[in-house]
């Protein structure tokens, strides 16, 4: 499926979903912010950046002066509940990007396994195991991105037909399909 033609309902309004569409560095930042506040607010952050910034690049967000972009993640609506700590985090992904990948994300999955590709996701700022679990599963199914072993490397998250994470999500349907496997999974965990 071409990046034109691909649909993402993640942050579940058109203009920001067609920039996670096509932009895989604005994904890698939604997902980075997906934490703490409704995915949708996640998702459609990368999108309000590139409105703030006029545009998106992980050498724009690298050589921001720290203090500049915080004001950009904090100005209202603020991108995020933490705009301080997570802009230190998006700027220290758009640096990662540019030293260790010459700021192009599709380096980080375009060759490899399975493993190897969750290693290196494990290994960017703010990715921890389930991260990088949930965004391999989202490329995978959402992206074309499947190298090989990528289902087994995402674990339960890489299932098909399953609705725990973003990388189910592909509808509002399947949103409200994930919200509830995540309530059914809090409520068993308290036991």
């Amino acid at each position: 499926m071409s990046a034109m033609t691909r649909k993402v309902c993640l942050a579940q309004d058109p203009e920001a979903d067609e920039l996670l569409a096509t932009d895989m560095f604005a994904l890698l930042v939604g997902m980075l912010l997906d934490q703490q506040i409704p995915m949708e607010k996640a998702f459609s952050g990368p999108k309000v950046l590139a409105d703030r910034m006029g545009g998106l690049s992980p050498q724009a967000v690298a050589e921001a002066g720290e203090e500049e972009f915080a004001a950009i993640m904090a100005e209202t609506p603020a991108v995020h509940r933490f705009p301080g700590s997570m802009g230190k985090r998006v700027q220290a992904l758009a640096r990662a990007v540019v030293e260790e990948y010459g700021g192009d994300v599709s380096r980080i999955w375009a060759d490899g396994d399975g493993k190897v590709v969750l290693k290196r996701l494990k290994a960017l700022p703010g990715f921890g195991d389930q991260k990088a679990r949930i965004f391999l599963a989202l490329l995978g199914k959402q992206f074309g991105v499947e190298p090989e072993g990528w289902r087994e490397a995402a674990g339960a998250y890489g299932e098909a037909g399953s609705r725990r994470s973003v990388a189910d999500v592909v509808d509002s349907v399947t949103l409200g399909e994930v919200r509830e496997f995540k309530k059914a999974a809090k409520a068993a965990a308290k036991g």
